[in-house]
C-alpha cells in the first residue's frame, strides 16, 4: 500500500486539504488500519518537492490546499498498470485497483488483463515446481507451493468476477 499513490488518487478527482487527503486516503485503505497524519504531509512535501503536487492556496479556514500536476496524474497512470507480483502482499493490488476505480481509470482492463498474465506465469512456474517437488518426496513444500497456488487461483477467480461485473 502506498500513501503517495492514494495521495495522488485523492487529488486527481480535485483540490483538497491535508485532512481531507487522510480521510481518503484511509478510505482506499479500507478495513486494513488508519495512515499517521503525519505521514500524509511528509508525502505532500515529497510530492511537492518531485513536481507531482503543488499548492493549491488555503481555504477559508486557513488549511493549505493541493492539487496535483501532469507529473503526478501520469506517476499514477503508470503506477496502476505496473502488475502486482503475487509475493507482495495480495491488498497492494486490491488497493491499487480501489484507487483506479476511485478515478474511473480508462485503462482498468489493462491493468486486470496485466495482474492476471502475472498471475498465470507464477501459476505455471509453481506448477513445474510442485511436480518437482511431489517427485522428490518433498512434502512439505509440497503443500505450501499447494497452498499458495489456491491463493493464486483465488485472485484470478476474483478478477474474472471483477471483469464480468458488466455482462
Amino acid at each position: 500500500m502506498s500513501v503517495k499513490y492514494g495521495i495522488l488518487t485523492i487529488l486527481y478527482n480535485g483540490i483538497n486539504h491535508g485532512y481531507d487527503l487522510k480521510v481518503g486516503v484511509d478510505s482506499l485503505i479500507g478495513l486494513k488500519g488508519k495512515i499517521n497524519p503525519g505521514q500524509i504531509y511528509t508525502t505532500l512535501d515529497r510530492l511537492t518537492r518531485d513536481g507531482m503536487v503543488t499548492s493549491a492556496g488555503t481555504d477559508d479556514k486557513e488549511r493549505k490546499r493541493y492539487a496535483i500536476e501532469v507529473k503526478g496524474m501520469e506517476s499514477l497512470e503508470k503506477w496502476l498498470l505496473d502488475p502486482v507480483p503475487y509475493h507482495s502482499v495480495k491488498e497492494d493490488f486490491f488497493f491499487k485497483w480501489s484507487c483506479a476505480r476511485k478515478i474511473h481509470f480508462k485503462e482498468e482492463k489493462q491493468m486486470l488483463d496485466q495482474q492476471k498474465a502475472l498471475i498465470i506465469k507464477e501459476t505455471m512456474e509453481l506448477s513445474r515446481l510442485k511436480t518437482e517437488l511431489l517427485v522428490n518426496g518433498d512434502e512439505d513444500r509440497y503443500l505450501l507451493v499447494t497452498g499458495t497456488l489456491l491463493h493464486l487461483e483465488a485472485d484470478l477467480n476474483w478478477i474474472t468476477r471483477v471483469e464480468n461485473r458488466h455482462q
